[in-house]
């Protein structure tokens, strides 16, 4: 090997192992990498940042604002709506659910047409009295099937054209995955909707369920400086340290019968002033010994179960990349800064209830939170959250729904006969969506994931370096000698399995940068048609069922419906069985060898 596949081998093999470690977010370590490989003369200085301006990278931000579009213009809630029903069979409901995700990530990002869906199935579990598990992963599963069918619907099938036009000259088009993509998602999605939910452990409480959140047990009460207090005069701020030490929450005061919520930290107190706080019964009664703080409603002693006015109280999932994650309420400022309150913490299925505040938050955990009346979406984007239950978004005018369908259809249509260039045509509907307040300005780049953008742009040139050095044909060499003797068709199942055995642990987008100058490196080596190979690892690695971690969907679902780590293989593992055995066989029909 020569000094610069060795340099890269090394650094790809960083990061693939700090990807699987999970200490640090994936595209921090995705550009560091690129850092160090551009100081080590590996890539080009004139190349750098050349992934950040590459179609792929462009067109996975492009699709995440068109997403945000057509959910915020009511299109797809004109189907739900309508369809979803808490009276069928759960067999029936996985079905339904499976099949609409299906077609949404067929045509959206997969991650937001599940964030769309899961609480709408989460409500329709808790309606029918069954525990949201024995549904969510179908429906996840689903959207990452659906996603295989079109170039837009996961960024793997976006990464993989895009390098089949810089290798071979044209790119695959629009619907160019739909054979392979769409006969083995309704084969997944028919395993999933018969056999597979049938496989998931069912929760002992799945007969009968409640609210999860219920057993936290928060109350809000008043306690009240007596005339003798030592804490006259204080300003309210002097008491925080010893709320956060009891793990109760100041949410403000009431002076004179007026309720004043939020933070007041400034105010000094005077004897009389109740201070309206929230925690655990023992947390209270113990931060009310050592402040000396008496009960302003003697008769609810013993009973402090009443809700204050004002304040409601809202469940959000935590994904991968909200603001929260790595840190705590605290750290965040979430009480000073958005006047709310974190009352609990749902991780895998186990209840959270002591020092929440400063407990680091976690993708796939679920939040329970008090926050003022009104501001309950605002405090759940600040988080970077998505909402557990129903969400009550208004639908536009019916001529924006239309106007949103209509611009995205007609952008999908003309890219697809090549009468546009598709981030083109995408970049046409986001200006459109703007222009008519479909996604208005102030949010268009909220909506774009940035730490996948970072990390596309920054493997995009390591990828490049790695093929230009000849590092991706010793990769396709050796598992060409592995496989020496077999036909390609098995040649072509291995290259698949090793892809989605990579997938499974790590970033899909890091694993097709890899993945597909590989396959075409092995279909050149074997004098055969590159087209199937890279077919092959556009579905491998779109199909991660086995892990938590292998697709951002499974880390979504992972603490609503109260996974473990190991449960997602008891349906996974079948499932990418016969991904395999019925796209190998439509590769070799669609895209002959």
């Amino acid at each position: 090997m020569t000094t610069d596949q060795i340099i890269l081998f090394a650094l790809f093999g960083a990061v693939f192992g700090l990807l699987l470690w999970g200490r640090y977010r994936y595209d921090l370590v995705a550009f560091t990498a690129l850092m160090i490989g551009v100081v080590l003369g590996v890539v080009p200085t004139k190349d750098a940042f050349s992934g950040f301006g590459h179609p792929a990278t462009l067109i996975v931000a492009l699709v995440l604002v068109v997403s945000a579009g057509l959910v915020r213009s009511g299109a797809v809630f004109l189907i739900t709506r309508t369809m979803v029903d808490a009276s069928r069979s759960l067999g029936s409901h996985i079905a339904l659910m499976g099949a609409i995700g299906g077609l949404l990530s067929a045509f959206m990002n997969n991650v937001a047409a599940l964030a769309l869906l899961m609480p709408v199935d989460v409500q329709t579990a808790r309606k029918a009295g069954r525990a949201p598990g024995l549904s969510l992963m179908p429906l996840s599963f689903a959207t990452i099937l659906g996603g295989m069918v079109t170039l837009i619907g996961t960024p793997p099938n976006i990464i993989i054209a895009s390098i089949r036009g810089e290798a071979l000259g044209e790119p695959f088009r629009m619907f160019d995955f739909a054979p392979v993509g769409g006969i083995t998602a309704v084969a997944g999605l028919i395993f999933v909707a018969l056999i597979g939910w049938r496989l998931i452990p069912r929760p002992d409480n799945s007969e009968n369920v409640s609210d999860p959140m219920e057993e936290f047990g928060n109350y809000i009460a008043e306690l009240m400086l007596p005339e003798d207090s030592k804490h006259v005069g204080k300003r309210l701020q002097d008491l925080t340290e010893a709320a956060e030490k009891n793990d109760v929450a100041i949410l403000g005061l009431v002076r004179g019968g007026k309720r004043r919520y939020g933070t007041q930290l400034a105010t000094k107190l005077e004897a009389g002033d109740a201070l309206v706080l929230e925690a655990r019964p023992e947390a209270l009664d113990e931060f009310r010994a050592a402040l000396g703080l008496t009960f302003a409603e003697t008769e609810h002693e013993e009973k402090l179960r009443a809700e204050a006015d004002g304040l409601s109280k809202i469940e959000i999932v935590v994904p991968e990349n909200a603001r929260i994650v790595g840190k705590t309420a605290q750290s965040i400022g979430l009480n000073w800064r958005r006047r709310s309150v974190l009352l609990g913490i749902s991780r895998a299925g186990k209840q959270i209830i002591k020092q929440v505040r400063k407990t680091e938050i976690r993708p796939g955990d679920i939040l329970l939170v008090l926050v003022p009346q009104g501001t309950e979406a605002d405090v759940t984007d600040w988080l970077g959250c998505l909402p557990l239950a129903e969400r009550g978004l208004k639908v536009t005018q019916d001529e924006k729904v239309w106007l949103a369908i209509g611009m995205f259809g007609a952008a999908v249509a003309a890219a697809s006969f090549g009468l546009i260039y598709l981030p083109v045509a995408l970049g046409l509907v986001v200006v459109v969506y703007v222009l008519t307040q479909i996604v208005p300005l102030s949010e268009l780049y909220s909506h774009i994931e940035w730490p996948v953008v970072v990390l596309l742009g920054s493997m995009i040139p390591l990828g490049a370096a790695l093929e230009t050095s000849g590092g991706t044909e010793l990769i396709a060499g050796a598992l060409v000698a592995f496989t020496e003797g077999l036909p390609a068709w098995a040649v072509l199942t291995v290259l698949m399995i090793v892809t989605m055995t990579l997938s499974d642990v790590l970033n899909n987008t890091a694993t097709t940068i890899v993945a597909a100058p590989v396959g075409i490196q092995m279909a050149q080596a074997l004098g055969k048609n590159p087209d199937p190979f890279l077919m092959a690892v556009a579905v491998a690695a779109s199909c991660a069922f086995l892990t938590p971690i292998g697709h951002k969907n499974n880390t979504l679902i992972l603490g609503p419906g109260g996974y473990r780590f190991g449960d997602y293989w008891r349906i996974g593992l079948p499932l990418e069985v016969l991904v395999v055995a019925v796209s190998i066989p439509a590769i070799l029909v669609f895209w002959p060898l």
